[in-house]
């Protein structure tokens, strides 16, 4: 006898988010070269447009899972691919508000809010997990980066909206939680070895320092800007350094926590280009921001592709242990 085939949506991995969300971040590094290169920001576009289709196909697949058996979503949130990939959903929608601002303000606006509200109720309902689940799932990892600092993401989008009270908040709230759970993870880095599969995940560490210093350079708070990029620099570096024991593991789902931070990068270094144009700085953040949008470039869309054919292959769910509808 064969076994029955699965319904489409029954298991979707919330491990395809992550790597989206970097694409949508290569999507608005590219608009930002726009002004340092003077570049059409037509390429931006239209990989904001791609990635925003397919984002949106992503989100009904697992919505589809998440109607049939509510309960998933706790049970994904129990795995850290799973916790990794929603967390990315929700700070997805934040990169569309920030791509559709300059194109339906008031579209821009909703997913603004939209994306708050999603995102508050994920971290509550995330920590009410960790009160009550086994002590091992309250480790601090790269990844609560992405619950509790990724509501700057929201700054992207609430300062050109006008919001500057709100992106302030947002600013030093989540400058806050960063540096904690960067002291946290040093300290259990020194303390404990983090196994090979696990090690890509440590880039995340370098999106907070970028998303600071961008969100900052938009507030006008270069001292602020300047000191994360210091810091993005540095982290940069040392994930360069050790990119050998880093990927030690080989090729697999969790590179999609490469993505985001290479864009976050890009958008960081370009954003101080436009902000000191005309001065020596500028021109060395230009530079550097043309290297590390080529880069990006050419490392995002293979991931993306890596974890789509998992996933088309029916393989990403088993791999990330993702919870069944």
């Amino acid at each position: 006898m064969f076994a029955p085939r699965p319904r489409f949506g029954s298991q979707t991995p919330p491990a395809i988010f992550p790597p989206v969300l970097g694409a949508l971040g290569l999507g608005l590094a590219w608009r930002r070269a726009a002004d340092p290169f003077g570049m059409p920001s037509a390429a931006g576009d239209l990989i904001l447009g791609a990635i925003t289709m397919f984002f949106l196909f992503m989100m009904v697949a697992y919505g589809l899972k998440l109607w049939r058996r509510p309960k998933v979503v706790a049970e994904d949130l129990r795995v850290l691919p799973g916790r990794a990939g929603l967390s990315a959903a929700a700070l997805s929608v934040y990169l569309l508000a920030a791509a559709l601002v300059p194109l339906i303000p008031a579209l821009a606006e909703i997913l603004l809010w939209a994306g708050l509200l999603l995102q508050t109720g994920l971290v509550g309902l995330l920590l009410w997990l960790f009160a009550t689940g086994p002590a091992e799932q309250r480790r601090v990892t790269p990844v609560w980066h992405l619950h509790f600092v990724g509501f700057i993401l929201a700054c992207l989008s609430a300062v050109p909206l006008g919001h500057t009270g709100l992106a302030t908040v947002l600013l030093y709230a989540t400058t806050g939680v960063a540096l904690a759970i960067w002291a946290a993870s040093l300290v259990q880095m020194l303390r404990q070895r983090l196994p090979a599969p696990l090690r890509p995940l440590l880039a995340i560490h370098l999106a907070p320092a970028c998303l600071i210093g961008t969100v900052a350079a938009s507030l006008g708070l270069m001292p602020l800007a300047l000191a994360a990029a210091a810091v993005a620099v540095a982290l940069l570096a040392a994930l360069l350094v050790s990119a050998r024991w880093l990927l030690a593991a080989g090729l697999s789902p969790l590179w999609g926590a490469l993505s985001f931070p290479m864009a976050a990068f890009a958008s960081l270094m370009l954003a101080l280009a436009a902000a000191l144009e005309g001065q020596a700085p500028g021109e060395a953040f230009r530079i550097a921001g043309g290297i590390a949008l080529v880069a990006a470039t050419l490392a995002i869309p293979p991931i993306l592709v890596f974890v789509m054919q998992l996933w088309a292959k029916g393989r990403l769910a088993a791999q990330t242990n993702a919870a069944r509808a």
